[in-house]
């Protein structure tokens, strides 16, 4: 806000300027109107969009400057073009001639004091806000913050392995959420009352999500009786409280990082669609849609791999 608010009385300074200098010139003209007024003096005749592309303007402002310039008459609209439904404008006679008189003399000055303020100054602002410009296209103010609150959120997230005391919090967040979108089937039951049993004694590892030190996350990483697949990426759940955290992009990761350690090449994975941004995790991690496997959960609608070589 500090940035934006110190650019905009920069503008409105240079803008009052900017007016002073016509009239210094004798120049009838508008601050406003001269990026229009540059491009059809250097590029003819063009329409409003094209106008309105060069100079990043919406179609509305430039159509205002337009209607501005034209009772000015310094602008003539209605051009003749190859489609007679595109709104061509251009320079009129008038307007050339002002064009031609700012350029030789006006332009000149300009420019020359410019250059007296480029040269006293320690940093050049044309340059800088040029670079500022050309970052940001690249990525927004709004993502470099995004990331910012990522990394130090992930600060605060700790990845550890099950602990009989991580027990009930493993059942409590999977039983929450099947039980908000499904039905809690036996498979389910076996996983969750006998973790041991089902998942670690047969080879199998499961990650607890720790935020702020409260367990919120729990993924597994189960065994496959299956020629094709090693192991299987189940029992994904995150708290509501820590959803938006990438707490599930964490334990996402630790499932991969275990099963390559253990020599695994591909990963197995049952979801549903209608668990939008679980299926876009799974995508951003790497599984592909795969179809054809048999499945024990009424629920699976999608089926995806990763392969690990």
């Amino acid at each position: 806000m500090a940035l934006g608010s110190r650019l905009r009385l920069l503008t409105a300074k240079i803008t009052d300027d900017a007016a002073k200098i016509y009239e210094l010139y004798n120049v009838d003209f508008s601050p406003k109107w001269f990026p229009v007024f540059f491009v059809l003096y250097n590029e003819g005749a063009k329409t409003i969009t094209e106008i309105a592309d060069k100079i990043g303007h919406s179609q509305p402002s430039v159509t205002k400057i337009i209607k501005e310039m034209i009772n000015a008459g310094l602008v003539k609209d209605n051009q003749q073009s190859e489609d007679k439904r595109r709104n061509v404008v251009d320079l009129t006679d008038k307007g050339a001639i002002v064009a031609k008189d700012m350029i030789t003399v006006q332009c000149n000055d300009i420019e020359k004091a410019i250059d007296g303020i480029i040269a006293e100054a320690t940093h050049n602002l044309w340059e800088a806000i040029a670079e500022w410009e050309f970052l940001l296209d690249q990525k927004s103010l709004f993502k470099r913050v995004q990331e910012q609150k990522r990394v130090r959120e992930s600060n605060d997230i700790q990845i550890v392995n099950y602990t009989p005391e991580y027990q009930s919090a493993f059942k409590k967040l999977n039983e929450e959420w099947i039980s908000n979108y499904f039905e809690i089937e036996d498979t389910d039951k076996l996983a969750l009352d006998h973790p041991k049993e089902y998942i670690l004694d047969k080879g199998g590892k499961i990650f607890i999500g720790l935020y702020q030190g409260k367990p919120m996350g729990v993924c597994a990483l189960i065994k496959m009786d299956d020629p094709n697949y090693d192991y299987e990426m189940a029992k994904m759940a995150v708290s509501p409280e820590a959803q938006g955290k990438h707490l599930g992009w964490h334990l996402g990761l630790a499932v991969i990082k275990a099963a390559k350690d253990a020599g695994a090449s591909k990963i197995y994975l049952e979801s549903n669609t209608i668990l939008k941004p679980a299926i876009n995790l799974y995508y951003k991690l790497g599984f592909k849609k795969i179809v054809g496997h048999s499945t024990p959960y009424k629920r699976c609608n999608i089926q995806m791999e990763l392969n690990l070589q």
